[in-house]
């Protein structure tokens, strides 16, 4: 919830703000103070009930964030309906291991204090301006959710005991410091080895292949000797921003009077309020009220609103769209006015009207540059759109060829050079003009050009209009075309098995004590001494690693590869500690734990569930 707030709170629409958090609150199994149960539940966590509404809530949640988050590849998996179900088996189980974590949380008696929600209130950013909480913004958050303050106060207290409980699993996990410095010991070990490396391409130089062998070679690899499909493409592109338009002063008056709610703020209203749990407590306030006390004080001492308490009742800024209905028929119309006591959803409320500000409207000089733009726009925007319809229609009408197209837009055909998949031009490299091209509709009998395309938008300022010039289909190369590269690969594979054989011969003759003299017959010798480290990514780094420990004065041998292909022995001379810095040796420490605690909260889930009596309805089923 918390982390769906912070994101709305970056929005300007208010609709969307409210739209995170209600979902935000579903997603987090709170929603049963927006959602009624029913008898039709989603599952039934040891007696507690989700019901079937907060499910199919908090999956609508899901989707939309899905939706956010793939853009246009989301039309194509929701449709696949294995993958949706596994989404909604994904949500219930999430939803069912956080009532488990509720359950489990109000077992252990944690708790959270009314200071501790109170500051969670203050701190959380949706409802801040400029860093500061804002009440007004609070205040009309919660009013157009239809959440009184004691209700999501409540729901944040059982969502900061769950994150209590997941806080202090977490957080329990430890390392001994003798522990830590074997480890590091071992992670930051240095092994000094000597290598001789038998270069593969040399010994591909040397070998002499066959014509059957490369006739082998062929056929055994024809799926990585394919010639990729080719086309060439004849197009013409309209851009909008090409497009002129004028603008005249009854334009402008036109779009002006067409727009007033652009152009208008809407009356505004500052109330201070007192709000009471019991009719007598209210009584008693107004009465002081009354009686000449400062609003502010009686407000700070008997408000049960903490939020609005704070700033001695006041709430901000309300517009009519965002303001309670307490208040809208309190009746209250003149600045100081006080009303009576008001029943309300959250208890008692006496208020009073602080300021006006009443509607106001900016004038046609003020606004009248904006206008000229967004009328020229608009202007720019319907000439485009007659104007593809117009090189839509020549296309249609002469399938041929984009002659009749070009001469309507009064834009030069232009072909491009022959690409494929993987190299499309940039001119052309958007999805819905690739999609056109390579999904088989524009080209005709035996690869030969076929059809114009219809008109093709791109981000609603472009447009295309296209036909397959040329294509050539994807086909296996014939042998004459590769046949260099098809000898050059028969000599490489040649010479790896011949390096890993006599690798294997030297690796026989010096575990066996006589490696000086094969080396030296293979004309090799070990390099000079060189440190390897446990980090090191590389082969022969890993293998080096890899080797047995070796003896006083006698070497642990192996064999390695390394990057390049090339076969490498190996000669592991010494293994020394070597030296982590202290900043390291935390990271390690910490890295370590975080992963332990993870290990130790996936087990308590486990552990919850089962002992659980979990039963699921038939929400998984695609509605």
């Amino acid at each position: 919830m918390m982390d769906n707030l912070r994101a709305a709170a970056n929005h300007v629409v208010l609709k969307i703000i409210l739209g995170l958090i209600i979902v935000s609150f579903i997603l987090t199994g709170v929603g049963n103070y927006l959602i009624g149960g029913n008898n039709n539940y989603a599952a039934k966590v040891n007696g507690q009930e989700i019901s079937r509404a907060q499910f199919e809530n908090a999956f609508a949640g899901e989707r939309n964030r899905l939706q956010q988050q793939l853009g246009d590849q989301y039309s194509e998996i929701a449709s696949n309906e294995g993958y949706m179900k596994s989404v909604r088996q994904q949500v219930l189980q999430r939803m069912v291991d956080e009532a488990l974590l509720d359950q489990y949380a109000r077992k252990l008696g944690l708790s959270i204090s009314d200071e501790q929600v109170k500051q969670a209130i203050f701190k959380e950013p949706a409802f801040q301006n400029n860093g500061r909480f804002d009440n007004t913004r609070y205040n009309a958050i919660l009013s157009s959710m239809g959440m009184s303050a004691d209700q999501y106060a409540q729901a944040l207290r059982n969502q900061l005991t769950t994150q209590q409980l997941i806080n202090a699993v977490v957080g329990s996990d430890f390392m001994l410091n003798g522990e830590t410095d074997n480890i590091a010991a071992l992670v930051s070990q240095e092994r000094l080895a000597r290598s001789a490396t038998l270069d593969v391409n040399a010994l591909a130089a040397k070998q002499q292949v066959t014509d059957a062998e490369i006739d082998t070679w062929y056929q055994q690899h024809k799926d990585a000797l394919i010639a990729p499909e080719q086309f060439k493409v004849s197009y013409i592109m309209l851009d909008a921003a090409a497009m002129q338009a004028d603008v005249s002063d009854a334009d402008v008056q036109a779009w002006y009077d067409q727009h007033q709610d652009q152009f208008t703020q809407a009356a505004r209203y500052r109330f201070s309020v007192i709000q009471t749990k019991d009719e007598a407590t209210a009584k008693a306030a107004l009465d002081e009220l009354n009686s000449g006390k400062d609003f502010a004080s009686v407000a700070k001492e008997k408000s049960t609103d903490i939020i609005s308490a704070r700033n001695g009742g006041d709430m901000g800024w309300l517009e009519t769209a965002t303001m309670p209905d307490e208040l809208k028929t309190a009746g209250l119309k003149d600045k100081g006015q006080l009303s009576g006591v008001i029943k309300s959803s959250v208890g008692y409320l006496i208020a009073r009207l602080d300021d006006v500000q009443p509607q106001q409207v900016k004038s046609l000089a003020d606004v009248r540059d904006s206008i000229v733009a967004k009328v020229k726009q608009e202007k720019a925007l319907d000439a485009f759109y007659a104007l593809q319809q117009k090189v839509s229609d020549a296309a249609s009408n002469d399938n041929e060829s984009l002659a009749a197209a070009e001469k309507v837009a009064g834009v030069k055909v232009v072909e491009s050079d022959w690409f494929g998949r993987d190299n499309v031009p940039q001119a052309l490299n958007f999805k819905p003009v690739t999609d056109e091209i390579f999904n088989g509709s524009l080209i005709g009998e035996n690869g030969t050009p076929g059809s114009n395309s219809d008109i093709i938008s791109v981000d609603g300022d472009r447009a295309f209009v296209l036909r397959i010039a040329d294509h050539k289909a994807q086909a296996v190369k014939p042998l004459s075309d590769v046949r260099d590269q098809v000898v050059a690969a028969v000599k490489h594979q040649k010479a790896d098995i011949q390096a890993k054989a006599d690798a294997d011969k030297l690796l026989a003759s010096l575990k066996a004590g006589n490696g000086d003299e094969a080396l030296k017959a293979s004309g090799l010798q070990f390099g000079e001494l060189k440190t390897f480290t446990r980090t090191a990514q590389d082969p022969v780094s890993q293998s080096v690693f890899a080797l047995a420990l070796p003896a006083k004065d006698k070497p642990s041998y192996g064999v390695s590869n390394d990057m390049q292909g090339n076969v490498v022995l190996l000669a592991l001379q010494e293994v020394r500690a070597g030296n982590m810095p202290q900043e390291q040796k935390k990271a390690m420490v910490q890295g370590i734990t975080q992963n332990n605690a993870q290990i130790t909260f996936e087990a308590l889930m486990a552990n919850l569930r089962k002992d659980a009596k979990i039963k699921v309805g038939d929400a998984l089923e695609q509605q």
